[in-house]
Formats: structure tokens, sequence, C-alpha cells
């Protein structure tokens, strides 16, 4: 006889007997499982089990035990009913064959391709559905102006501009900042110190300022507009409006629309000014450029017109921003994993749109404002 009892098995060759005890689980066995291995290849061939002394039997001891028997059930087995179902559940998942990755084929790519596709075309007709129904809501608007949601507008641009002020002109006076030291050490070189005011005027206010200004507020208030109506769908307080004949649209869209787009631009004007008064900043340090000189130059270097393209580019920007907004916060479903991925669809899409629509602005716009 060879007996192994201090780690749960005694095996008795003459009588082809295995006895196994204790707890055989995960926790208690993985102390000593090299040597548990052993002893259960050394009772291969015994076809007498028997396990009424098992305390606890879990999914890892059934495996293991499943394994030592060759896959197949010994002769004679002596154990509980719940040890049995858990040893016939492991052998279950043991039968069932792994399934291989297929190769990956030009039919697959067709068909993920046809599927961005269609998912786009689905998003497409949403969201000019959803402009429709703005634009009838304005014409509605219009015919009755008492109706005006005035409140909810003012709450938005409450929430939208003067609580993104600070954050704006932070980020804004510190890419002032940079910019102006970046270019000044090149200047520097050239002797073109003066030249620093057209590269900040046109930069920023032409450029930077819209595009920075639409990156962060599509990551604050666009994220924000999304989880908002996110939440009203997965609490169902979207249906509970609709239920009292009141228009989701008119009460909680085309407000956040008309907030934005018009605190865009004021935004626009306001990042743009402190980000130039950062550039002075650094451009005086470097350059010693005074600020009367900065004021009075930064007219000729940037015409009046650059001034235009860029609010311009706010509006429009504010207007995209909450409408991709809105439109994947109605799409959420009624659960939380639907409201994570389509906040992060919505900041992901407004800033993606936002530069195309930059891009698109820059070759229209190519021969406006540029100072011969």
């Amino acid at each position: 006889m060879a007996a192994g009892i201090d780690n749960g098995i005694v095996i008795d060759r003459a009588a082809g007997t295995v006895r196994l005890a204790g707890e055989w689980t995960l926790r208690a066995l993985s102390v000593r499982l090299a040597a548990l291995r052993r002893e259960l290849a050394t009772a291969q061939g015994c076809a007498h089990w028997s396990l009424s002394a098992v305390d606890r039997l879990d999914s890892f001891g059934a495996l293991l035990l499943w394994r030592a028997w060759g896959r197949r059930w010994p002769a004679q087995v002596d154990l509980s009913e719940a040890h049995r179902a858990a040893i016939e559940r492991v052998a279950r998942a043991a039968a069932r064959p792994l399934v291989l990755a297929s190769a990956f084929t030009i039919a697959d790519a067709v068909g993920m391709l046809g599927a961005a596709i269609l998912g786009l075309a689905v998003h497409l007709r949403d969201f000019v559905a959803l402009l429709g129904q703005l634009l009838l809501d304005l014409l509605h608007l219009v015919r009755h102006p008492r109706e005006w949601p005035m409140l909810e507008i003012s709450a938005n641009l409450h929430k939208v501009a003067v609580k993104a002020m600070a954050v704006t002109a932070l980020v804004g006076f510190l890419i002032g900042v940079v910019l102006s030291y970046l270019s000044a050490l090149q200047l520097k070189m050239f002797g073109a110190d003066t030249f620093i005011v057209n590269i900040l005027g046109l930069g920023i206010i032409r450029e930077l300022g819209p595009v920075l200004v639409s990156v962060l507020v599509a990551g604050r208030s666009g994220s924000a507009m999304t989880a908002q109506l996110g939440v009203m769908r997965v609490t169902e307080e979207i249906d509970a409006l609709a239920a009292m004949g009141i228009s989701r649209s008119l009460r909680l869209v085309l407000p956040k629309v008309i907030a934005l787009t018009l605190a865009m631009p004021l935004l626009v004007l306001w990042t743009s000014a402190v980000a130039l008064l950062g550039g002075w900043l650094s451009a005086w340090i470097e350059l010693d450029l005074s600020f009367r000189y900065f004021i009075d130059a930064l007219p000729d270097a940037v015409p009046v017109a650059n001034l235009f393209i860029g609010l311009s580019k706010g509006a429009v920007f504010g207007l995209l921003i909450a409408l991709i907004a809105c439109h994947f916060g109605l799409r959420v479903q009624p659960n939380t994993e639907s409201l994570s991925a389509n906040t992060t669809a919505s900041v992901v899409s407004a800033i993606t749109v936002v530069i195309l629509v930059d891009a698109i602005f820059a070759i229209a716009t190519r021969s406006i404002g540029i100072p011969g």
C-alpha cells in the first residue's frame, strides 16, 4: 500500500482501490498540487475509487480527477450526487470541441465594410430626421412666440458658456504662450521679430481659437449633453415627457442647440483674446515687444475679415457639436453600457466633424482675410 493521506489520497494497489478525503478545491490543493498530480498518476488503472470522505469538490478538483481517470469513468465510483454532478459538468465541458477562429477572408472584409456603411447610413438618416424636427420646431415657435423655451436656453447658456470660460481661458493662455515662445525662437534667428504679431494674430484668431474651443467644448459640454439625454432615456424620463404630451425636441434638444450655437462665437472671442494676451506676454519676455506696439500692429497684420471667419467657425462648430451630442444622446438604450458607448462616440464624432469642417472652411476662405 502506498499511502499519501496527508494530501487527501490513499492508494491500495493490491485491492485496486483509491480512497480520497478532505477538501478537493483549488484553494486546498494548490499547496501540494505537484505532489498530488504524481499520486494521481500512480493511481491510474485502479478500478475502484471512493470519494465518500471528500468534504468539498469544486470544478478544479473535478477536472483534476477527470484527467486522472483518462477522461472516462472508472469501473466503480462511490460518491455523492453533488460530487457526481460536478464531475459530469466538467466532463461535458471537456467533451465540447474547441471552435478555432477561421482565417480572415475577403468576404469578411466586404461584410465589415458593408456593415460600416449601413451603420453610417442609419446615423445620417437619424441625424437628418433630428435636424428636420428642429426646423419644424423653429417654424412652430415663429408662429407661437410665447412658447419659446427661454428658461431652458438661458440655463444651457450658463452651463456651456459661463462655466466654460475659466478652462478655455487657461488653455488659450497656455497655447498662446507656447506658440509665441516657439515662434520667437525661430524669428530671432532671422531678425524678423515683428512678424510675431502676424503669426499669433492669424494663427489664433483664424484657426487655433475656434478649433481649440470646439475640442474643449466637445469634450466638456458635448459629452454632458449626451450623458444627460442618455440618463433620461435610461430612467425613462423622455418617455414620461412623451406621455404628458411634451415635445422632447422642443424642450430638450432645441435649447441645447440654440445655446451652444450662440455661446461658441463668444467663447471663441474670449479664448482668442486671452491666447493673444499670453502670446504677447511671451513675446515681451523673449523679444522685448511692447504691448502698445502689439496692439497697434495687430489690426494691420490681421484684417478684420479673419475675426468674422473665426466667429463664423465658432457658430457652425457649436451647432454641429450640439446636434451630434443630442443625436447620440437620443440613441442611448436603457442600459449603462449603451450610455458609455454613445457618450464616447459623441465626443469622438464631434471632434472629427469639427476638424473636417475646419478643413472645408480653410479651402473655402483661402483667399479671404490674407494680407497681400
